[in-house]
């Protein structure tokens, strides 16, 4: 847009950020609905410290500090290794996605952003780059400074014509990998070279120097792999979470089943007793305790299983989102530090299995009950 082409002093900037090109359409506010996934899950608001549990539920520190029991998490009360129960896995897609909604949203705010640089004038441009609001006067010079490298730049009128989908779209912008090795990722030695028996990411001098390892391949095309092989679990959970649903409203019948029969019991004691004289009054409260005592196990086991159950499918739900948005928002360095975490939470999820129907708690059995109503 402008910022690519070299400029020469005294020249004007390539784009003309004081003349509007366009015209804005009217655009809602930031669509916040279709974000809502980089809040926290559990007090719905944004932060800078997000965690990826086990379960692939996103949580804040501040959720995690006072989650009360520790150690389980407060959505689908799946349990959390760590003994502080603070995972180690950071949500870094979430926060950056975070960082990036907030430069669009400063954007489209009415009053707009002021520049970054001289901070009194409005701003009319924003270098994706340079990751800053400028002024007209702050752009020129910008563009001077920069005439030999090719920043993008783009006035403030045409992202503010862009859906929030979009501009997430155009400054997804590709990372540098640097080594693994600290002393290199310090020195800013980028890694294009990963090696599949040590799993790590690596520079062009260390892969010289390993005598040890030869399956060496391009970084990009181990992120690209990455990348598929989450997607490809994400389509083989969504086939298997369908018997998880049809076990959760099997036993929601059941359950419902097991309250039916408990109500029409009931009704059945009330009518019997009613008709008999007030010594037989012990007798109904004594039948009434019989009942509850023998739904009492079936309803317990019922509502453990379906807590399981439900619980399992909320971590699925957590999983097939979190992979989408993987798919559609994250830089190579954050499939590269995310993936492994993630892959392993979904690997155990494809391990579990739906509970056998034989397995399920029955309801009590109510045969002396009504033995004991026949002899009244």
């Amino acid at each position: 847009d402008g910022a690519a082409a070299p400029m020469e002093t005294g020249t004007q900037p390539g784009p003309q950020p004081g003349t509007p090109s366009c015209s804005t359409p009217s655009h809602p506010p930031v669509v916040e609905d279709d974000f809502q996934f980089v809040l926290c899950e559990c007090c719905r608001q944004e932060s800078p410290s997000l965690k990826l549990l086990t379960c692939l539920h996103t949580l804040c520190l501040g959720c995690l500090s006072e989650n009360k029991p520790i150690g389980q998490c407060p959505v689908c009360r799946t349990t959390i290794p760590q003994a502080s129960g603070i995972p180690d896995m950071d949500n870094v897609l979430f926060v950056n996605l975070q960082a990036r909604l907030s430069i669009y949203k400063k954007i489209r705010d009415s009053e707009g952003p002021s520049c970054s640089r001289c901070r009194g004038e409005e701003a009319a441009v924003w270098c994706s780059e340079c990751e800053e609001f400028l002024c007209t006067k702050c752009f020129g010079d910008h563009q001077w400074f920069f005439k030999k490298r090719s920043h993008e730049a783009r006035r403030l009128e045409e992202l503010r014509a862009e859906s929030a989908h979009q501009f997430l779209e155009d400054t997804r912008k590709p990372s540098n990998l640097f080594c693994s090795r600290p002393s290199h990722a310090e020195q800013g030695l980028i890694s294009s070279i990963y090696c599949k028996e040590c799993k790590k990411a690596l520079c062009c001098s260390c892969a010289l120097l390993d005598s040890q390892h030869t399956a060496f391949c391009d970084i990009h095309g181990e992120t690209q792999r990455r990348q598929e092989e989450l997607s490809t679990m994400s389509q083989e959970l969504k086939r298997k979470r369908s018997g998880f649903e049809a076990t959760y409203a099997a036993l929601e019948d059941e359950a419902a089943r097991l309250e039916e029969a408990q109500r029409e019991m009931r009704e059945l004691i009330r009518q019997r007793v009613e008709q008999l004289v007030g010594l037989i009054r012990r007798e109904e409260e004594e039948l009434l305790g019989l009942v509850e005592a023998r739904q009492e196990q079936g309803r317990r086991e019922l509502a453990r299983e379906l807590q399981s159950v439900a619980g399992v499918l909320r971590r699925m739900e957590a999983g097939e989102r979190l992979v989408e948005k993987m798919s559609l928002y994250a830089t190579e360095q954050e499939v590269m530090d995310m993936q492994p975490f993630i892959k392993g939470s979904l690997e155990e999820l494809q391990r579990l299995q739906p509970p056998p129907a034989g397995d399920r708690a029955q309801p009590g059995d109510l045969a002396e009950c009504r033995a004991r109503l026949q002899a009244l």
